[in-house]
């Protein structure tokens, strides 16, 4: 909770009490959704929200503003160890999962270690969440023939 993030995203992707994208994006202006400006992780999760009462935080995909096709699109840091991630990406989507549904009672990691509730985040690029659904998303649909090509990059460096 104590990493800072910034997404270039100026909507969500709108789920219902499933998680289930409804095809609506969502301004990010004065939600605890908006990662425009580097913030804190845990400074807005606990908001009363209704899409972070639905994901029990963040679980959503941020709709990318990007100007060009390969673009640089989020940055992590942590301040504990100063070690700093970039994200680049042709992707239009960025799914930000907060790790709300850990539990110490899950599987357990190296050295037998758990891994308890927010003690870790996913950012993963994609194509929105339930494309086909949605003619407004871009599509995934791939036909016999034609080939798909994406390229994402996560790079590191210590501040």
């Amino acid at each position: 909770m104590d990493h800072h993030l910034w997404i270039d995203a100026d909507k969500i992707t709108e789920v219902d009490a499933e998680l289930i994208p409804t095809g609506k994006g969502i301004d990010v202006t004065n939600t605890p959704f908006d990662f425009r400006v580097s913030k804190e992780i845990g400074k807005d999760i606990g908001q009363d929200h209704p899409q972070i009462a639905f994901g029990k935080g963040y679980d959503h995909n941020f709709e990318l503003n990007k100007k060009e096709n390969f673009a640089e699109v989020a940055k992590l840091y942590a301040p504990r160890t100063g070690i700093e991630m970039t994200i680049l990406t042709t992707e239009p989507g960025l799914q930000f999962y907060s790790g709300n549904f850990m539990s110490e009672n899950d599987p357990k990691g190296k050295k037998g270690q758990t891994y308890p509730y927010r003690s870790a985040l996913c950012l993963e690029t994609q194509h929105f969440p339930d494309a086909p659904n949605h003619p407004n998303f871009a599509s995934t649909v791939l036909k016999p023939g034609e080939k798909y090509a994406s390229k994402t990059e996560y790079r590191f460096a210590v501040k």
